[in-house]
Order: structure tokens, then C-alpha cells, then sequence
């Protein structure tokens, strides 16, 4: 799952019958850097299916490939990327130390 900021809607003339239970935003996913920076996302934007109304500029967490489509269970849905939640606040701390492994 990764963070990502909502920059705009796609808007559809048809959609399969199994997509109509939410609408399709466009997604900017944060890096690192950028969260830790609170710097806006500046990376390829993708469409994902948000089933809970996140408006534009809002933070999401969204997930892509298979487990995308896993909420929808028993039956799944065509998608690439689906929003899992509206993030009201993002707060991150210190990073721990990574040493290197010696093998």
C-alpha cells in the first residue's frame, strides 16, 4: 500500500457494470522524501477506484495489482489500483538506522 495525493476525476461515458460502485480519481503517489518533506508528489500519476468520495488534494493510501481488487470479494473487479482509505493526517517520525548486512 502506498500514499498518494488526489489530483483530479476521471469522468466516464460507460463503465463495466462492476466498477459503478465508486469513481475513478486521479492518484500522485509520495515518495519518502517527499512525505518526510510534506513537498507535493512529483511522479506518474495513475487511476485508481475510490469507492469513498476522497475529494481533489486529498492524501490517500491506496493499492495496486491484485490486492486491489481483493475488497470486492467473492466478486472481483477489473483494476489496476483502488483506494483503501481517506487520510486525515500523515505523521512521520525519525527513520531508524539501517546498518548494512555483512555476510
Amino acid at each position: 500500500m502506498r500514499i498518494g495525493q488526489v489530483i483530479g476525476t476521471v469522468t466516464l461515458s460507460h463503465a463495466h457494470p462492476a466498477l459503478r460502485a465508486g469513481t475513478f480519481k486521479i492518484v500522485v503517489p509520495f515518495n519518502l522524501e517527499q512525505l518526510q518533506a510534506r513537498k507535493a508528489p512529483k511522479r506518474e500519476a495513475l487511476i485508481a477506484l475510490d469507492p469513498y468520495g476522497a475529494g481533489e488534494g486529498s492524501l490517500v493510501a491506496f493499492s495496486e495489482g491484485p490486492e486491489a481488487a481483493q475488497p470486492f470479494r467473492p466478486e472481483l473487479k477489473p483494476l489496476d489500483a483502488s483506494v483503501a482509505v481517506v487520510l486525515d493526517h500523515v505523521e512521520l517520525g525519525p527513520l531508524p538506522n539501517r546498518k548494512e548486512k555483512t555476510t
